[in-house]
């Protein structure tokens, strides 16, 4: 490590822009992970966000969750298994609301189910929703940031039903829009796909182990499925290429830091081989000059990357508040280890340089 500080101090310029380099991959990086977690939260955040394992749906609905009724007969049936631990009703469709007293429009993302249920949205503001009442929504605070408020009243452009805000919840939103949380009643009410099948849900959201599953499969009534939570979210509109994008351009600036790193420590090598030369005979073995070169890749790596997680929170300060950004502290910690080892498998191809220098040569060279 004496020998890597000490090259550092002696050839700042080198290493400055080699780091700046990497300050500017890893904060790349960075970046990318939180708007693909925050474009992902925003697409999907209230399947996410429930307290379910699996989903029950028709079989010829494609795992959509729009595109499947269920009659609410199903729901004790299911309820009735000895696998299942817990099991709830769910109705969802997409509307478009209007704020009565105003021209404003707004598409929403409506999720029916029992208030006091485990899909039960955690209100923040206000009340929840009555499972008798007809009228009630709890909204995600989206809606207030925009300008909405409990007591406000939303008609339903294609039922004509007028809904009241009782309430709000938070990191709520499908599809890109706002989640609107009613009672099952409500929701058989305005949905038009139900014609003569009132009594019916879209999904039946499931609690049970893992192991429980092909059992709880092949008891399932004719002409529904069983998927798991990731299964639903890759039938989400959009979700499987938004995320499929979006980490191909993390896999990239890995690959491509990698590179980057790789070349310029060869080249680097290249230049001091007659300094290595020397070294070796004067007794430094290729032990000594290897851990010299990966304590130096590693350091300088350590401090860029620190550097660019702190430029990453200072992004996110000036970004703009209606942008999807989600950085978590387990996400940086594991890119950051990423970025650490792609570093050092950068400096391997040097490495092997330094094991092929001979001190001979490389001393007949400096003569």
């Amino acid at each position: 490590m004496f020998l890597a500080i000490r090259e550092l101090k002696h050839s700042k310029l080198r290493y400055l822009l080699i780091g700046l380099i990497m300050v500017l991959v890893a904060l790349l990086v960075f970046i990318i992970s939180g708007l693909a977690n925050g474009l992902s939260s925003d697409n999907a955040s209230s399947i996410q966000n429930m307290k379910a394992d699996y989903f029950v749906m028709e079989h010829d609905s494609k795992n959509k969750l729009n595109r499947s009724i269920i009659s609410m007969e199903k729901l004790d049936e299911i309820r009735d298994s000895a696998d299942v631990k817990a099991a709830e009703g769910l109705g969802q469709m997409m509307i478009t609301l209007n704020k009565i007293g105003s021209s404003e429009k707004t598409d929403v993302t409506i999720f029916a189910t029992d208030a006091s249920g485990i899909l039960a949205p955690k209100v923040i503001e206000g009340t929840n929703y009555d499972n008798e009442k007809q009228g009630e929504v709890v909204a995600d605070r989206s809606l207030k940031e925009v300008g909405y408020k409990l007591g406000d009243s939303l008609k339903d452009d294609l039922s004509g039903k007028v809904f009241t805000i009782v309430g709000f919840t938070e990191k709520q939103s499908y599809s890109h829009s706002p989640a609107v949380y009613m009672n099952v009643k409500g929701w058989q009410e305005i949905n038009p796909g139900l014609k003569n099948q009132k009594n019916s849900i879209s999904t039946i959201a499931v609690q049970m182990d893992s192991k429980a599953e092909e059992n709880v499969r092949k008891s399932l009534p004719e002409g529904l499925t069983l998927i798991s939570k990731e299964e639903s979210l890759q039938s989400i509109p959009g979700f499987k290429e938004e995320q499929g994008t979006l980490t191909m351009m993390i896999a990239f600036l890995f690959v491509i830091a990698a590179f980057v790193l790789a070349v310029f420590f060869y080249v680097i090598t290249l230049q001091k081989t007659n300094q290595f030369g020397v070294l070796k005979a004067l007794g430094a073995n290729t032990g000594y000059l290897a851990k010299s070169i990966v304590g130096q890749v590693m350091l300088l790596a350590v401090i860029c990357i620190a550097i660019s997680v702190a430029l990453t929170y200072v992004v996110t300060l000036i970004m703009p508040e209606g942008m999807p950004f989600e950085l978590s502290a387990d996400l940086v910690i594991k890119y950051s280890v990423l970025l650490l080892v792609v570093a050092i498998l950068g400096s391997l191809l040097s490495l092997y340089r330094v094991a092929k220098i001979d001190a001979i040569e490389a001393i007949g060279r400096v003569s």
